[in-house]
């Protein structure tokens, strides 16, 4: 191999894209809560799957009609408790749920509240996955999981690095 033909085998490599080399995390089963009345505050829940040979963390969540933040629920002498997180943490080829009484998005400071049937654009960050977009279908305000015979929307990458 000449000169020319390795540098420009070194310049194709550089270029692609950093997300080619990591895997994603798979979001499966997102759901969230509708409000309740005129309320500007609801919740979203998710299984994230990591098929990564290495341990990944979600790290924030973004959406464009509000704020979102993540939360842990406890009880506490039969008081629920909810307190934010720094982090979700996901083991190597395995999964962290985001669901009620436990971990969850908590969005606040809506635009308007969230109504059964609509969607919510959530960017989640991830430390090695980077950014992944997902449209998060909006259930009754009374429901407990994610419908069983709904398919879950596709996740995006939000960019390439």
């Amino acid at each position: 191999m000449n000169r020319r033909s390795l540098v420009a085998a070194l310049i194709a490599l550089a270029a692609m894209p950093a997300a080619a080399q990591t895997p994603q995390v798979a979001v499966e089963a997102p759901w969230a809560r509708a409000s309740v009345g005129n309320s500007r505050i609801a919740v979203a829940y998710m299984t994230l799957r990591n098929p990564a040979a290495a341990p990944d963390r979600l790290l924030s969540v973004a959406t464009t009609i509000g704020r979102a933040e993540l939360h842990t629920m406890t009880m506490d002498n039969n008081v629920m408790r909810m307190r934010p997180v720094q982090a979700v943490d996901i083991p190597a080829g395995g999964t962290a749920q985001l669901q009620p009484s436990g971990l969850h998005i908590m969005l606040v400071d809506l635009r308007e509240p969230l109504r059964a049937g609509a969607q919510v654009p959530l960017t989640l960050r991830f430390e090695r996955a980077g950014e992944v977009q997902v449209a998060v279908p909006v259930q009754p305000a009374n429901a407990t999981r994610a419908p069983a015979a709904a398919a879950s929307p596709p996740a995006t990458p939000a960019h390439q690095p």
